[in-house]
């Protein structure tokens, strides 16, 4: 009996030792990350990071870098330069693990057609090891409205229901770290709005982070706790969407993404 204080106190200090480092550690952490095509600079030394219940929006035109970035963090392109580190692993010495931790979802990367919605979500939970994979497909059916669709093939959904079964295939294994390149693209308003709700929902519970990357400003400013504004593969412009545009004397966040697309190395120097 006289050990038990002992391990109850050496049982507390690990478990406050855990939350500590949950609170502390990002979802993401990108250090001086640079990547190039031949002569083309796509990516140029950027670092930013995602919190944990944290949603951060990762804008500029076309070209800007965002999808490069996002396919080095994804593990499909290496790197010229930098560290990526998903939930503190480094994405270079612990890929699998790294990797484990995080999920994807985008508008051009649908899920294989010739496949019913419950074998699309089977295949990618096998994939990814989930346990329990049947309640967690049935949990992800019920939560996106797929029910009713479960035996009908992906190749004959609507834009509507093809994203939704995306993002319930994101969410999968519970992601740490969701990935999300223009999910509400080509989506009509209600759809749209429900896909956000869901996307705020997954980023309240748990310690989840969400990278997001949009052209639409009003759906960043309504979801997107922090911006970062990327042209010629540089970080330009970092903060909270609803501050931004009176901090650079403008009206809206679009009117700011304009603004800054035009001149992109003036507000860079400045």
């Amino acid at each position: 009996m006289s050990g038990e204080p002992g391990q109850e106190n050496y049982g507390r200090a690990a478990a406050a030792g855990v939350i500590r480092y949950i609170m502390v550690t990002k979802a993401l952490s990108v250090k001086r990350l640079s990547k190039s095509f031949g002569d083309k600079i796509a990516v140029d030394n950027i670092s930013f990071s995602v919190g944990r219940n944290e949603i951060v929006g990762l804008l500029g035109p076309n070209g800007a870098g965002k999808t490069t970035t996002i396919n080095m963090i994804l593990g499909v392109l290496e790197p010229a330069a930098g560290n990526i580190r998903i939930e503190g692993l480094d994405i270079g010495s612990q890929r699998p693990l790294a990797l484990s931790r995080t999920n994807f979802a985008a508008v051009y990367a649908p899920l294989p057609g010739n496949l019913t919605v419950y074998q699309n979500l089977r295949v990618f939970g096998l994939l990814y090891g989930v346990r329990q994979l049947p309640e967690r497909i049935e949990e992800l059916l019920m939560q996106f409205d797929l029910s009713p669709l479960r035996h009908v093939k992906c190749g004959v959904l609507s834009s509507g229901e093809q994203s939704r079964l995306s993002l319930a295939k994101a969410m999968l294994n519970r992601p740490l770290l969701l990935l999300l390149d223009e999910p509400t693209a080509s989506l009509d308003p209600v759809t749209a709005r429900a896909i956000r709700r869901k996307i705020r929902e997954f980023a309240a519970v748990g310690s989840s982070g969400v990278l997001w990357t949009s052209h639409n400003m009003h759906e960043v400013s309504e979801v997107c706790d922090r911006v970062l504004f990327l042209s010629h593969g540089r970080i330009l412009l970092e903060g909270d969407p609803r501050i931004l545009p009176q901090q650079h004397g403008t009206g809206s966040l679009e009117e700011l993404f304009i603004a800054l697309a035009r001149e992109p190395l003036a507000h860079g120097a400045a």
